[in-house]
C-alpha cells in the first residue's frame, strides 16, 4: 500500500488521532541491499528514522509510541549483525538519552532480559530510571521481545499466583491476565504500522493488537518520514472501529 499524503489531511478530520501507535520497523537490510551497501548501514539509517519518528510523534501529540527493535527470533541472524544491532542500541541510548529526557520522553523496554550483556542491561535500567516521571511521550522499545514468550511468561506468573493463593482461578479475566503482561499499564495500540510492504505481525504484541487498526506501507524503514507517519494516521482516521460491536466506538 502506498499512502498519498496530499489526499489525506488527517489534521482536518473530526476523528481523533491514535493515542498509541505501534510500529514494526522493517526493511533496513533490503534498503541497504538495493543501494549496494552493507546491512549494518541500513540499520544505522534505521536509527535515524527512529529519531525522526520520535520527534514527529512529540510534535503530533501522540502519547504512546511502541517500536519493535529486536525480536527474540533475531538471535538466529549472523553473529556480526547481532553485534552491530547491539552496538547501535548502545549508541542510541548514550547519544540520545539526554535529549529524550529533556523533551519529556518516558522510556520503557519490554521483552526478556536473558541473553543480554550486562552493560546493555545497565543502559536500559539507567534510561528507564532517568525518564520515569516524564509524560510528554511514552516510548516503549520492544527489545529481545517475542509476543508468545511474553504471553507464556505472563501465564507462568498467573499460575504462580494461583498456586500461592493470591489469585483465584475464577477471577482470571482477559483484563486481569493483561495485568501480567509486559505492557500492563499501557493502553492497547490503536494503530499498527509495518514498513517495507510485508503484511504479517512477526510475533509482535499478539495480545495487545486484538482490535488495533493495521496500516502496511511499502516504504523501507530507513526512508520512513513524518509524512509517512501522517499518511498512516490519516488512513487510520478513515476507519470505523467497532471492537466487535455494531456501532463505532472511540478510544479517545
Amino acid at each position: 500500500m502506498t499512502l498519498a499524503v496530499e489526499e489525506l489531511d488527517w489534521s482536518q478530520t473530526e476523528v481523533p488521532a491514535p493515542r498509541h501507535i505501534a510500529i514494526i520497523m522493517d526493511g533496513n537490510g533490503r534498503w541497504a541491499a538495493e543501494r549496494g551497501l552493507p546491512r549494518a548501514e541500513g540499520h544505522r539509517q534505521g536509527v535515524d528514522s527512529v529519531r525522526r519518528t520520535v520527534k514527529a510523534a512529540l510534535e503530533l501529540g501522540i502519547t504512546h509510541l511502541t517500536l519493535f527493535s529486536f525480536s527474540s527470533e533475531n538471535w538466529s541472524r549472523p553473529r556480526q549483525e547481532i553485534h552491530d544491532l547491539f552496538g547501535l542500541m548502545r549508541r542510541f541510548v548514550r547519544r540520545d538519552l539526554a535529549d529524550l529526557h529533556k523533551n519529556g520522553v518516558r522510556i520503557r523496554v519490554i521483552g526478556t532480559r536473558s541473553g543480554l550483556d550486562d552493560d546493555i542491561l545497565r543502559l536500559i535500567d539507567d534510561a528507564v530510571l532517568l525518564t520515569k516521571d516524564n509524560s510528554a511521550l511514552n516510548l516503549t522499545i520492544a527489545f529481545n521481545y517475542g509476543a508468545r514468550d511474553e504471553i507464556a511468561r505472563a501465564a507462568a506468573r498467573v499460575a504462580e499466583a494461583v498456586a500461592e493463593g493470591t489469585l483465584d482461578a475464577s477471577d482470571i479475566t482477559p483484563e486481569r491476565f493483561g495485568s501480567y503482561l509486559d505492557t500492563a499499564d499501557l493502553p492497547d495500540p490503536d494503530l499498527l504500522i509495518r514498513t517495507s510492504g510485508e503484511r504479517r505481525l512477526s510475533n509482535f504484541l499478539l495480545w495487545q493488537l486484538a482490535y488495533s487498526e493495521f496500516v502496511f506501507v511499502d516504504t523501507y524503514w530507513p526512508d520512513f518520514s513524518r509524512e509517512t507517519l501522517e499518511a498512516a494516521i490519516a488512513e487510520y482516521q478513515q476507519r470505523t472501529r467497532r471492537f466487535g460491536g455494531l456501532k463505532a466506538r472511540s478510544t479517545a
